[in-house]
């Protein structure tokens, strides 16, 4: 899928650093909504420790920058589909909020059926 598979959520995170860096600003002095910045970078490390956590390992990794937009792909080894996990209204319990967080930050988002697992396609709007 493009570039060596990242070994952990923390090393995606810093590839996608880098390529806004080098790819998405104009001149190094330059400065974007750190709030936009922020919202990419989580919703790769979220894509990312899905795949690790629930996906049976993460098999596939690539990040471009498309105008004013990131695109990410992250493959894993498992065919399930994600599931938001609901909760009661005023219920707070540790985990389940990675899906709804990811849907919510991104543009669009996809989830392919592949041959070893799944791929999730997700477009993130960096304007």
């Amino acid at each position: 899928m493009g570039t060596a598979l990242p070994t952990s959520a923390a090393a995606a995170r810093e590839h996608v650093d880098a390529l806004l860096r080098t790819q998405f600003l104009s001149s190094p002095e330059e400065v974007r909504d750190d709030i936009v910045w922020a919202d990419a970078l989580l919703v790769t490390s979220e894509l990312v420790t899905n795949a690790c956590r629930h996906g049976g390992g993460l098999t596939g990794f690539s990040a471009e920058i498309q105008g004013d937009e990131l695109l990410l792909s992250v493959a894993d080894g498992s065919a399930e589909l994600p599931v938001a996990r609901s909760h009661a209204p005023g219920q707070y319990t540790v985990g389940g909020y990675g899906w709804p967080l990811i849907k919510r930050l991104t543009k669009s988002l996809s989830v392919v059926p592949t041959p070893a697992g799944k791929r999730i396609q997700a477009v993130v709007s960096l304007v």
